[in-house]
């Protein structure tokens, strides 16, 4: 049987951690509960429609820029920083969960800032890991930074709208 080519390999495996965040993050996300729906938003806030759109094409998108990236490393031979790149962004994935959870299960609105600040950092981080290898594989990371940087705006500003006391 033929051996799996390296970018195969690679869009698997950041697709499927890319698919297990997404699951988790949806297990933990609910828009249409009555805590969220009484909770004041600010006016910046975008239509509930768009948070699927958005998220679906940045998982997508920066699944395959995962892929291109961890690719490229392990042709070069840089399997050490193919690695470190792979979990960066398992890391960053984990936040990502972990921001549905903080925010729409616990409901600790100045946590979930706390986690988007370093969800925006991890994007950040990844972006820039991404386009010393590829600027071609950073461009779906650096929109992903954008938004995560946008999103934590929102939870703060949604934070600050429901401040008690």
């Amino acid at each position: 049987m033929a051996r799996e080519s390296t970018w195969v390999t690679s869009f698997k495996n950041a697709a499927l951690a890319t698919a297990a965040s997404a699951a988790a993050g949806s297990a933990l996300t609910n828009p249409t509960s009555t805590w969220y729906t009484g909770l004041r938003k600010p006016w910046f806030q975008p239509p509930p429609v768009a948070f699927p759109i958005v998220w679906t094409a940045l998982y997508a998108t920066t699944a395959l820029g995962a892929a291109g990236v961890v690719t490229k490393l392990r042709n070069e031979g840089r399997h050490a920083e193919a690695n470190t790149f792979e979990a960066a962004h398992r890391l960053n994935l984990a936040l990502n969960a972990g921001w549905c959870g903080a925010f729409f299960r616990s409901h600790r609105l100045g946590f979930a800032t706390l986690v988007a600040m370093a969800l925006a950092a991890s994007s950040a981080d990844l972006a820039r890991r991404a386009k010393e290898v590829s600027s071609a594989d950073a461009a779906p990371f650096i929109v992903y930074a954008a938004w995560c940087s946008f999103a934590t705006v929102l939870t703060r500003s949604i934070a600050r709208l429901n401040r008690k006391g």
